[in-house]
C-alpha cells in the first residue's frame, strides 16, 4: 500500500518547506532590488498567477491522479513522455549533491558566529575555509575541516529519508517550519529598529517602474518563480502522489505559493535591513554591499553581524539557523523526489531505494568538499537552474498543455475542491507559461554559448556545465530505457489499495 501523509497540514508544511529554501532569503531580495524593486513585485506577482500557481495546481493534480513520482506518473500520461520525468528526477538529483555542500557551510558557520570567528575580513576568511582554488578543474583535495560536519549533514538527511514520507519528511518539517519563522523574525524585528534599516528597504522596495519596460525583467520574475517554487524538477510531483484523492490541490497550491512568496519578502526585509545599517556604518551606499547567493550569505553577512551593536553572536546563530531550516526541509524535499521516481518504477523497498539514491549521491557530492567545491557548484547551479530547470518546465507544459486533454485535469483538480479553476489556468499554461519559458531558455542557453559563465575558462565550463547537462540527458535516457515491474505503466493494473 502507497504511503500517504498523516495530514492535509503535513502535506503542506512539507510543501512550504520544499519551496521555502535558501533562495528565498539569499537571492529574493537581490534579485528584486537589482530588477526595479518594489516596480519588480507586479512581474512577480503576475508570474505568480500566470506560471508559479498554475504550475503548481498542474503537478499537484498530476501526482495525486496518478499516484506516483514524476517519472511513472508521465509515463501513465503517455509512455513516451516517461523521459522527461527521469530528466526532471536528474535535475532533481544533480541540485541535492550541491545543496549539500551549501548546508555543510552552514553549519559550520553556526559554530563560527558565537565568536565571529571571520574576524575582519570574512570575504578571506571564508575563502580559505573552502581552501579555494583557481578553477572548477583544479580540485586542491579534499578540505579536511569540512569532513565532520559533511558526514553530519548526509547522517541527519539519510536518518530523515530512511523513516519515510510520514514519519520522517512531515515530523520534521512540523518541527523545522515554526522554528524558521521565528528565528527569521527574530533577524526582522532586530533589522527595522537599526539606524539605517531604510535604506536598506528602499533599495529593496523602491520603485523603478522604467524597469518594467525591460523583457529581461520580465524573464527574471519567472526565473524566481521556478527557482523559488520547487516545480518543474519532480518534487511536487513526487509530493502529491502521497495524497488521498479527496485532497483540495486548488486550494493548496494558492497556500503553498502564497506561504512561501509572503516569507520571501518577509525575510527579505530583515536581510536588506541590516544590510542598510551596514552600509550606514561604513558610509556607502546599499548597492555596493549588497549581493546575491554565497556571496552575502557567507561573506557580507557575516561582516553585518560583527557590525552589530550587541548580541552579534545570538544573530549570527539566528541567521545561520535558519539557513539551515530552510535547506534541510529543501534538501529532503529534492531526494525523496529522486527516491519516489526509483520506488515506483522498480517496485523498490523504500529502505533499498534511499540506500540506492544516496550512495552515488554521497560520492558525488565529495566533489563540492574539495577545494574546487565552491566554484564548481557555480557552475552547476547555473546550468541546472536557468536550463535544466527552466527547460525541463517547458517540455511539461507544452506535453501536457498540447499533447494531452489540459481540461480533464482541470475537471480532476476542481473535483474536490473548495473553489474552481476556470479556463484561464489551460490558456496560462498552453501559452503564456510556454512563451516566457521559450524565451529563458533561449536567452540562457544563447548567452552561455556565447558568452560562457562567470568568467570561468571554457574547459571548466565545457566539464561542469555542459557536462552536467549531457550527464543527465544521457542518465535520463538509461533509466528510461530499463525494465520496470510488470504494469507499472497502467494505472488500471495497479492494485486497488496503492491507489486508493
Amino acid at each position: 500500500m502507497r504511503e500517504q501523509w498523516n495530514t492535509k497540514l503535513g502535506f503542506l508544511l512539507a510543501a512550504i518547506g520544499s519551496a521555502v529554501g535558501l533562495g528565498n532569503i539569499w537571492r529574493f531580495p537581490y534579485i528584486a532590488a537589482q530588477n526595479g524593486g518594489g516596480a519588480f513585485l507586479l512581474p512577480y506577482f503576475f508570474a505568480i498567477i500566470t506560471a508559479g500557481i498554475p504550475i503548481l495546481i498542474l503537478e499537484y493534480t498530476l501526482g495525486k491522479t496518478y499516484k506516483a513520482g514524476a517519472p511513472v506518473t508521465l509515463a501513465r500520461i503517455n509512455k513516451k513522455f516517461e523521459w522527461l520525468g527521469w530528466f526532471q528526477v536528474m535535475v532533481a538529483f544533480m541540485i541535492s549533491v550541491y545543496y549539500f555542500a551549501i548546508i555543510v557551510w552552514v553549519v559550520s558557520y553556526i559554530g563560527f558566529s558565537a565568536t565571529q570567528a571571520w574576524g575582519a575580513d570574512p570575504t578571506g576568511f571564508f575563502v580559505e575555509y573552502l581552501g579555494l582554488t583557481n578553477s572548477a578543474i583544479e580540485l586542491g583535495g579534499i578540505q579536511t575541516n569540512l569532513i565532520i560536519p559533511f558526514i553530519i549533514v548526509w547522517a541527519v538527511s539519510a536518518f530523515i529519508l530512511y523513516r519515510g514520507v510520514s514519519k520522517g519528511i512531515e515530523m520534521v518539517c512540523k518541527i523545522c517550519l515554526p522554528v524558521l519563522f521565528i528565528l527569521i523574525a527574530i533577524l526582522v524585528i532586530r533589522g527595522i529598529t537599526l539606524p539605517g534599516a531604510a535604506d536598506g528597504l528602499e533599495y529593496m522596495f523602491a520603485p523603478n517602474w522604467a524597469a518594467l519596460a525591460k523583457p529581461g525583467v520580465w524573464v527574471a520574475a519567472y526565473g524566481q518563480i521556478f527557482f523559488s517554487l520547487s516545480i518543474a524538477f519532480a518534487i511536487m510531483i513526487s509530493y502529491s502522489s502521497y495524497l488521498p484523492k479527496e485532497t483540495d490541490v486548488v486550494n493548496s497550491a494558492f497556500i503553498t505559493a502564497t506561504a512561501n512568496h509572503g516569507f520571501e519578502v518577509f525575510a527579505g526585509i530583515g536581510v536588506f535591513s541590516i544590510m542598510g545599517y551596514m552600509a550606514l556604518m561604513q558610509g556607502v551606499p546599499v548597492e555596493e554591499i549588497a549581493k546575491a547567493g554565497v556571496g552575502l550569505a557567507f561573506m557580507t553577512f557575516p561582516a553585518a553581524i560583527s557590525s552589530l551593536p550587541a548580541l552579534n553572536g545570538f544573530f549570527g546563530v539566528c541567521f545561520f539557523g535558519a539557513l539551515l531550516t530552510a535547506g534541510i526541509t529543501s534538501l529532503i524535499s529534492i531526494m525523496q523526489a529522486v527516491i519516489t521516481g526509483i520506488e515506483d518504477k522498480f517496485n523498490m523497498p523504500h529502505k533499498e531505494a534511499v540506500t540506492t539514491v544516496i550512495v552515488p549521491a554521497f560520492i558525488v557530492s565529495i566533489l563540492f568538499i574539495t577545494g574546487a567545491g565552491l566554484n564548481i557548484l557555480d557552475i552547476v547551479d547555473a546550468f541546472i537552474n536557468n536550463i535544466g530547470i527552466a527547460g525541463a518546465g517547458l517540455l511539461e507544459v507544452v506535453l501536457i498543455g498540447w499533447f494531452f486533454d489540459t481540461e480533464k485535469l482541470r475537471q480532476e483538480a476542481n473535483s474536490f475542491s473548495n473553489f474552481s479553476i476556470g479556463r484561464w489556468w489551460v490558456y496560462s499554461l498552453k501559452i503564456i507559461t510556454v512563451v516566457v519559458l521559450g524565451v529563458m531558455v533561449f536567452l540562457n542557453t544563447k548567452d552561455y554559448l556565447m558568452n560562457g559563465y562567470g568568467g570561468y575558462a571554457a574547459l571548466d565550463i565545457a566539464i561542469f556545465g555542459w557536462g552536467t547537462m549531457f550527464v543527465v540527458v544521457v542518465i535520463s535516457a538509461v533509466l528510461t530505457s530499463m525494465k520496470g515491474k510488470e504494469g507499472y505503466i497502467d494505472l488500471n493494473k495497479v492494485s486497488r489499495k496503492e491507489v486508493a
